[in-house]
């Protein structure tokens, strides 16, 4: 895989084509759409599913300072780095651009963003763990504005219930395998994850490389080869579908609802869903005993580079970033993404609300994020624990 620096340096031309196929006005400053009105803040993220008009989109327009509108563009993640680069180097990129925390590193290493210290931009009262993405070389350069997912085991408990297994006895990954056994042997499917290549696979299979206190300075271990037979295994076994190598985590999630799986590795954002099918959640153990450690997924709101006029953009940016971390709005907006909040005072209101997301709240509180230590040196690590996953699963 290629550092994703690298990509978007080589991809510059055809970002101009992804971003015209969304309605992006990055390409061409002469067109009349690149040219903005003042009086307009420019709002990116990647929520596609939450189109003009939702309850989310409301949200965002909704905190444009008297005399300003907002106009918001989703932009599919995979595209949305790329077409930023574009726009910041014709200097015509939004006020406000909403990314995903891995993809962090990468946009401050590019200027594609700038930092608190030039713009005025705070984070206060998030959980450390849960702002740390956001943070760079002790610079906030965004804000935890989609609150956090991370992952669990949700379990079809009429399935469970079928095979005998008492889902409390799940403490380490022996009694784990053992429930899946069960599950097969009374006639039904074990477990659905997603192992595809890339930052989506290696997000599910971070919870089992730390579960085994795996490191990500040291991947090149036992951890890392621990984690990798346990999955493996459950494909060699049959007891996982051996469409893992290429299911996505949607993907995993649609097999389940199917209602013939077991258990199925997913996050916090399929709550809702999970609440329809009466299934419920247990953490992810760790190898040994007790809760595995999991990463954190969400996205943060940072404020885009800009040149000309640099701080009335900046300016315009944080009062609509401020209005949204609000903790009014914050828990309409991490409640219309079916996000635990990354500020505990809000996510205190969201569990007690929410008996659902209340499974999840010990697990959000001990999610480490996946580039917090090492900042742009992660996306080498990924691309490696990436090639020997998928090299791990593929073994017959």
């Amino acid at each position: 895989m290629r550092r994703i620096k690298t990509a978007m340096v080589k991809a510059m031309a055809l970002s101009c084509v992804c971003a015209m196929a969304v309605g992006v006005s990055a390409c061409g400053s002469s067109s009349q759409e690149a040219s903005k009105d003042d009086k307009t803040i420019q709002f990116w993220d990647d929520w596609t599913r939450h189109t003009n008009g939702s309850e989310f989109d409301k949200l965002v327009k909704s905190c444009a300072p008297e005399g300003y509108t907002i106009k918001r563009q989703a932009i599919a993640t995979s595209d949305l780095l790329n077409n930023l680069t574009t726009a910041v180097k014709e200097d015509n990129g939004p006020d406000v651009a909403v990314i995903d925390n891995p993809m962090i590193p990468s946009a401050v290493d590019a200027a594609l963003v700038a930092g608190g210290d030039e713009t005025g931009l705070k984070s206060t009262g998030y959980d450390t763990n849960l702002e740390a993405p956001g943070i760079v070389n002790k610079v906030t350069y965004g804000v935890p504005l989609g609150g956090s997912n991370t992952l669990g085991l949700i379990y079809n408990p009429k399935i469970v219930g079928e095979a005998g297994v008492d889902v409390s006895s799940i403490k380490d990954w022996d009694s784990l395998n053992k429930a899946i056994e069960a599950v097969v042997a009374s006639g039904h499917k074990g477990i659905a994850f997603s192992g595809i290549s890339g930052e989506e696979g290696v997000f599910q299979f971070l919870p089992w490389f730390w579960g085994a206190k795996g490191n990500l300075k040291h991947t090149d271990s036992q951890a890392r080869t621990d984690a990798e037979n346990l999955l493996s295994g459950w494909i060699q076994k049959g007891w996982a579908p051996k469409s893992a190598t290429t299911d996505t985590q949607s993907a995993a999630w649609d097999l389940f609802l199917a209602g013939d799986y077991g258990f199925v590795e997913i996050g916090t954002w399929m709550q809702a869903e999970a609440d329809k099918a009466n299934a419920k959640m247990i953490p992810i153990p760790a190898k040994d005993g007790g809760v595995a450690p999991v990463p954190t997924g969400g996205e943060f709101a940072m404020v885009a580079t800009h040149k000309k006029n640099a701080k009335e953009h900046y300016d315009k940016a944080v009062k609509v970033i401020s209005c949204l971390s609000q903790p009014e709005k914050l828990l309409k907006v991490n409640n219309a993404l079916s996000n635990l909040s990354a500020k505990k005072s809000v996510r205190d209101r969201q569990v007690k609300e929410n008996a659902g997301l209340a499974q999840w709240e010990a697990s959000i509180e001990k999610a480490q994020g996946r580039t917090s230590d090492l900042g742009l040196k992660y996306e080498e690590t990924s691309a490696s624990l990436s090639e020997s996953l998928l090299a791990a699963l593929n073994k017959q």
